[in-house]
């Protein structure tokens, strides 16, 4: 069996080489490292960075209840009364389809590692992982802060991607590199028609794209942005926070699973002509989505009910807004129209 493995680690200790590399195999055997030899076609790849997913325990279950608790003040009580439910499984919450989803991708291999991250204290970090063990998520990792920020672990983990209902943890993540969202804790949930698909679908400008084409718009109005966008329609858009996932869940995809697959879409408010550039941009990365939706401004949730997806990206509150009524959704607060002054 031919196998590229992607990312991997490759050390010399004589030469004092310490590199992330990609590996060919053949027969059992490297037969090259950095670029593949003359002819090589792989019969299965594999990312020796598995995709990671840091989440907070709120995004990941329903303890709307026990926050308002919690924001009241009296941290004791909030603590009291999560170990009073320790045996109580605690409700799925709005990211639980994308990261159950996820997870099924590690039957064949490990691929996909989720991690807790949490300003919930350690002892209600024990109820966290019994509603893991629960709903038979293999979830092993978890970092608990008791109030404090703890987007700082993400760079340690690694993170591909960070959810949270906190939004200056989410503010924070975006600016150290990591993708990230602010959870909508009352968006609706993700159908079971599609168990074998993890669907997630994304805004185009400031979310994978930049929001240069979004400052043209803001500044001189439709017009200037449609004749922005044509002019340089050959020319890609430089990347967006969230470029980093779209391709590594590509990586993962490639991955090969015998039950599992991934299905992406681009749900933007572009239209003709502006859409050329978005597509473009997409093929000069060597990224394929399964579908693109150029609404020319019409509201985003009803498109998203058809779609169904496990999670929708947006930088516009007012389109997760529109999309929360009907799919899970989260802000990514990036670009120009998540400036505070």
């Amino acid at each position: 069996m031919k196998i590229h493995i992607t990312n991997g680690r490759v050390v010399d200790p004589q030469s004092g080489a310490d590199a992330k590399q990609d590996v060919f195999i053949e027969a059992g055997r490297i037969t090259a490292i950095g670029r593949a030899p003359e002819g090589f076609k792989a019969q299965r790849t594999l990312n020796a960075d598995r995709l990671v997913v840091a989440i907070s325990s709120r995004a990941l279950f329903d303890f709307e209840e026990e926050n308002h608790v919690f924001e009241q003040g009296d941290d004791r009580a909030y603590m009291q009364l999560q170990l009073q439910r320790l045996d109580t499984p605690a409700r799925p919450g709005v990211a639980f389809s994308l990261v159950h989803k996820l997870l099924a991708f590690n039957q064949d291999a490990p691929k996909v590692q989720v991690v807790i991250l949490s300003r919930n204290d350690p002892v209600s970090g024990m109820r966290v992982f019994r509603s893991c063990q629960h709903y038979r998520l293999p979830i092993e990792r978890g970092v608990f802060t008791r109030g404090e920020s703890p987007w700082r672990y993400l760079k340690p983990l690694n993170a591909h991607l960070f959810l949270s209902t906190n939004e200056t943890d989410v503010r924070s993540a975006l600016e150290a590199g990591v993708p990230a969202a602010r959870v909508y804790p009352h968006s609706a949930r993700a159908t079971d028609r599609h168990p074998y698909e993890v669907r997630i679908a994304f805004d185009g400008d400031a979310v994978l794209f930049s929001d240069e084409a979004e400052r043209v718009y803001r500044s001189g109005g439709l017009s200037a942005f449609q004749d922005h966008e044509h002019a340089l329609s050959h020319t890609p858009l430089a990347p967006g926070p969230f470029k980093p996932l779209l391709e590594a869940l590509q990586q993962l995809q490639h991955s090969g699973s015998e039950t599992m697959r991934i299905r992406t879409a681009l749900v933007t408010a572009r239209s003709a002509p502006a859409h050329e550039r978005a597509i473009r941009t997409l093929m000069d990365w060597r990224i394929q989505v399964d579908e693109a939706m150029f609404l020319g401004g019409l509201a985003k949730g009803e498109f998203l009910r058809e779609f169904e997806p496990d999670f929708f990206f947006d930088d516009q509150t007012g389109h997760v807004d529109s999309a929360a009524a009907h799919v899970p959704a989260g802000h990514v607060a990036a670009g120009v129209a998540n400036v505070q002054s």
